[in-house]
């Protein structure tokens, strides 16, 4: 077995001392994770070790013994031998750097070479070694490898699982390399104690030059407390104000599941919530799992935290730019020619239907009849913007007001606007589509008449069926009236289909541009992008130093996990507006006349 040792970078020339850290449970290897220097005592260092231990909850050794040759310090490494009978473990490690070498030496001890070593045997294999040529030391040093980290990054950094060991066996919780950085992630508090605190004992690890810290961190955290409670007082008011039984009726529940605006509102609602809720999984946990939770619950927060900040800025400045230089006026003054332009346009295509479009042979009574009727309502729809003009500049005004919740709820509210303003495209693409299918279902069970068929509806298919002389001759008289009349009714059908569709297009895209606002991982994107080894996606080692009589030294380095990992693992859950049906099942519905809402929103959640 080849004996692992995981020894951070930053303990290379650390002075002589104990080593700390973990055996790894299953695996022969070992991660360092501090040196305590001498002078000691003992008895502290243990009292040391056991409040570690209760603090991070990861089991926390003595491993051995780190020696660095200096001047008057001839007699350390005898002293730091004999400290293998003061903490018995059943390996003793006796790390040594050499004059003139980069690379360590090391001893592996047992328990029953402990008890029964001394120094003449000490110097008797030292002697046959020498005469060997080196030979039996290099047999030992062999045996051991030593993997260099940045403690630092290990410890801020999360590692996830990579594509190809989801099947392979590297993939489980307890592997070595997760156990490595759960180790260094769970000893945190054993990384406090620095060269300038006043006590007993003296370590070295990543912050033994001074704890980082950040007055503005600081006084964010302690201001955090009170705004959050502030901030959950708030939406239990809001929580319940919604929760009222007025707002349950019919007219307003409806009204709010199809306004894009308050479904924003509602979903603004629960993320402030997370936010304010409480952490999900402790600090200190013992196990990988537990950890991997409350990173997840961090990331999540920290998501929504960044994503309705960056929302709110953009909302900010959209309302610089509406109520600068009287932009609501213009957009209002503007808006009622657009609509009278788009009324013209459509009466110029509805006149056109009702000619001869393209030269197509059209039924003249049917056409006359479907032209009026779509004249009618455009009119209607006229009236009723020229009776809204005065109050469009104030309905702008206080609308506008909303772009402080977020640039999210002005296109929301853009998109009702949209939806409200072309409502008579609606109605027309209604019309023609319930025409369309009630003439093609007509078709489609006169067809099964004719072939002595007929639906069953209990059974839900197609049985034969016997008709008589008189059923075939009326089934006969009713196909040719709809078989003539349907080139007409798929005319009008097929113009107002694609009109309506250029109005959900529309709002497809600002319904997607609102989903990558509340969804898209900004947080983890700028982490992996600044700091990419917090969000590691596997290591890789390089050789660090090979040099004859020390032991193999590998470096190991974090690879930082992709965009594509990132944005699919973080990215937040959100009411998607994407297509419920395929491609196919809406062509087919649009076959058929079927009424499709391509961008309808889901009412469950969907990663």
């Amino acid at each position: 077995m080849v004996l692992k040792i995981f020894f951070p970078q930053c303990c290379n020339r650390a002075e002589s001392g104990l080593l700390v850290g973990r055996w790894i449970s299953g695996h022969d290897s070992a991660v360092v994770l501090a040196v305590i220097h001498y002078p000691f005592i003992p008895a502290q260092v243990k009292q040391y070790i056991q409040q570690m231990q209760a603090q991070s909850r990861v089991d926390l050794s003595v491993l051995g013994s780190w020696s660095l040759p200096k001047d008057g310090q001839e007699g350390m490494e005898s002293f730091l031998r004999d400290l293998s009978t003061i903490f018995p473990q059943e390996r003793w490690l006796q790390i040594r750097r050499q004059f003139g070498k980069t690379g360590f030496s090391c001893e592996v001890l047992s328990r029953d070479q402990i008890c029964r070593k001394d120094p003449g045997e000490k110097a008797e294999k030292k002697k046959k070694s020498e005469e060997d040529g080196g030979d039996a030391e290099r047999e030992d040093e062999e045996k051991v490898i030593f993997i260099h980290y940045e403690q630092r990054k290990v410890m801020l950094s999360q590692l996830h699982p990579v594509e190809a060991q989801e099947s392979g066996s590297g993939s489980e919780p307890h592997s070595e390399l997760r156990q490595v950085f759960g180790t260094v992630a769970r000893s945190q508090p054993l990384f406090v104690l620095d060269r300038y605190d006043d006590g007993p004992l003296r370590s070295t690890h990543w912050q033994s030059e001074g704890r980082e810290a950040s007055i503005v961190v600081e006084l964010l955290k302690q201001a955090s407390v009170p705004l959050g409670l502030l901030l959950s007082r708030m939406l239990s008011v809001w929580t319940w104000i919604c929760s009222a039984r007025i707002l349950s009726v019919f007219p307003l529940r409806f009204l709010s599941s199809k306004l894009s605006t308050c479904v924003q509102l509602s979903y603004r609602t629960e993320r402030l919530q997370t936010l304010c809720a409480p952490q999900g999984a402790p600090q200190g946990a013992p196990q990988g799992a537990p950890q991997g939770a409350a990173h997840m619950d961090f990331m999540r927060k920290a998501n929504v935290l960044v994503s309705i900040l960056l929302d709110i800025s953009l909302g900010v400045l959209l309302m610089s730019w509406l109520y600068r230089n009287q932009n609501i006026a213009m957009l209002a003054s503007n808006m009622v020619p657009a609509a009278d332009r788009v009324a013209q346009q459509l009466e110029e295509l509805l006149q056109w239907l009702m000619g001869a479009p393209a030269g197509l042979k059209m039924n003249r009574a049917l056409d006359q009849v479907l032209g009026r009727f779509f004249l009618y309502h455009i009119h209607l729809w006229i009236s009723y913007i020229h009776l809204m003009a005065p109050f469009i500049q104030g309905i702008l005004w206080y609308g506008g007001l909303s772009a402080c919740l977020g640039l999210t709820f002005a296109l929301s509210l853009l998109s009702d606007m949209v939806a409200l303003f072309t409502f008579h495209i609606y109605c027309f693409y209604v019309y023609g589509a319930r025409l369309y299918c009630l003439k093609i279902y007509g078709l489609s069970s006169l067809w099964r008449l004719f072939r002595g068929k007929k639906w069953n509806v209990l059974r839900q298919r197609v049985d034969s069926c016997s008709y008589d002389l008189d059923q075939l001759f009326i089934g006969t008289l009713l196909f040719t009236i709809l078989l003539f009349l349907l080139p007409t009714t798929a005319l009008y059908y097929l113009v107002f289909t694609l009109l309506r569709l250029v109005v959900v297009l529309f709002q497809g895209v600002l319904h997607l541009s609102v989903d990558f606002i509340n969804s898209f991982p900004l947080f983890a994107m700028a982490l992996r992008i600044c700091r990419p080894y917090r969000l590691a996606e596997g290591v890789k080692f390089r050789v660090l130093c090979e040099e004859p009589g020390t032991a193999l030294h590998l470096l190991m380095e974090i690879n930082p996990l992709k965009c594509s990992s990132v944005v699919q693992t973080y990215r937040t859950p959100t009411y998607s507006c994407y297509p419920r049906d395929s491609w196919a099942a809406l062509v087919k519905k649009l076959f058929i006349g079927e009424l499709i809402y391509p961008w309808r929103r889901k009412t469950t959640k969907s990663d």
